[in-house]
């Protein structure tokens, strides 16, 4: 609480949807790597707001685009367009796969609109009955009805009625199991090129050139859904950019604005050409203010040197955990690439990812969790090696307290 903002961690459970769990502080402040609660506590942040943060909290570049864009044009809705977003869409093109953008405010709402193109795609070039999606195990796409179906979790999915048709899901990795159920009617392939909420799971090589394989076969859409993966997290601009093969629809949120609300979906002309006016839309979907923080943002992710620095990173936490481990026997495999990584928990450890994380937050580290069983670490890009080695002075300390609880 402060006289400012006379508001404590209680008042969540007052007036907010009990829809989180959220920790016991409230963070206040943020630079850099660091977060300060109302107490005046300092946190290292190795969660970077769910891969969010690309460039910490409050990097100057970023605080500059949004004060100067703030004093000239906040909003104008889609009846009318604007120079940040079309700078932005320029961008994202010159350096993708794709020559159409789409704007929207949120990694679900890129999905939904990727996942309605597919499926309007479809049914305009080819045949009514062409309308089944492909989907993964343990995947993750957003929160709407849509996108929470076509995600391959059913604690998310299930107790909201009936679900949209014609999706199926199977085990991630497994050409097999795709071939068995695709055919001619299917319009979409659709998965994380590293599965997020699902464990931090890697796609293989053979498992995406297979169903880039597949897709052309049936002609069906390959779609990634890079949320979490995009914008420099995998030590790549798009993580796709690592397999050698190009999708068809991709989907970016998340890092895209550095912290300031902003998605978009991207996609080829021919597959673009089937919408037209009142197809889809957004009222906030290209705001000028996310738009111009994400020029910020994609100006300073999209630079060779950076991101080299995001796989010198993934070592510096690679080994550190691996140095951790021989005292603590924590983790099993640790999995990702740049920095999104997973650490697999093992031995007294196993299924302990909640309770770890909240031992974290007291002794000073802000983590996360992919699942019960595995602690995820998505830090700012530009993480400083004094915050990572201090946050893995915290972690340890995490850990040796977990084991005297035993």
């Amino acid at each position: 609480m402060t006289k400012q903002n006379p508001v404590t961690r209680s008042t969540y459970d007052d007036v907010m949807l009990p829809i989180y769990a959220p920790a016991e502080f409230i963070p206040v402040k943020g630079k850099g790597s660091r977060v300060w609660d109302q107490n005046g506590t300092e946190y290292v942040d190795f969660a970077g707001g769910i891969a969010v943060l690309a460039l910490g909290h409050c990097h100057p570049a970023l605080v500059a685009a949004l004060k100067n864009q703030s004093e000239s044009l906040w909003h104008v809705s889609n009846i009318f367009t604007n120079e940040p977003a079309l700078t932005l869409a320029q961008k994202l093109i010159k350096h993708t796969f794709a020559d159409r953008v789409f704007f929207a405010n949120s990694g679900a709402e890129a999905n939904e609109a990727a996942f309605k193109l597919a499926r309007h795609y479809a049914l305009t070039c080819h045949h009514p009955y062409k309308t089944k999606i492909i989907a993964f195990h343990h995947g993750f796409h957003g929160r709407t009805l849509f996108t929470v179906s076509v995600g391959g979790q059913p604690k998310y999915a299930d107790g909201f009625g009936p679900k949209p048709a014609d999706i199926i899901h199977v085990p991630f990795n497994d050409l097999d199991a795709v071939k068995a159920v695709m055919d001619d009617h299917t319009c979409a392939v659709v998965l994380e090129p590293i599965q997020g909420e699902g464990g931090i799971t890697p796609a293989t090589q053979a498992f995406m050139q297979g169903l880039r394989e597949l897709c052309d076969k049936h002609q069906a859409l390959l779609v990634f859904d890079e949320v979490q993966s995009g914008m420099g997290r995998c030590g790549k601009l798009f993580a796709y950019m690592d397999y050698g093969i190009e999708p068809d629809i991709l989907t970016t949120a998340k890092a895209l604005g550095g912290g300031f609300p902003i998605s978009a979906m991207l996609t080829k002309e021919t597959i673009a050409q089937v919408m037209g006016p009142g197809t889809h839309g957004t009222t906030y979907g290209g705001n000028p203010l996310a738009c111009a923080v994400g020029n910020a943002a994609f100006d300073l992710i999209n630079d060779p040197a950076l991101l080299t620095g995001v796989n010198e990173r993934h070592q510096w936490f690679v080994d550190a955990l691996q140095s951790l481990n021989k005292t603590y026997q924590a983790f099993g495999e640790i999995r990702g690439k740049g920095l999104l990584i997973g650490a697999e928990l093992t031995g007294i450890y196993r299924d302990q990812s909640k309770v770890l994380l909240g031992l974290a937050a007291k002794n000073g580290l802000m983590l996360l969790n992919a699942g019960t069983n595995v602690l995820r670490f998505t830090p700012s890009l530009i993480i400083e090696k004094a915050d990572v080695e201090e946050g893995m002075v915290r972690l340890a300390k995490t850990l040796a307290d977990f084991r005297e609880m035993q």
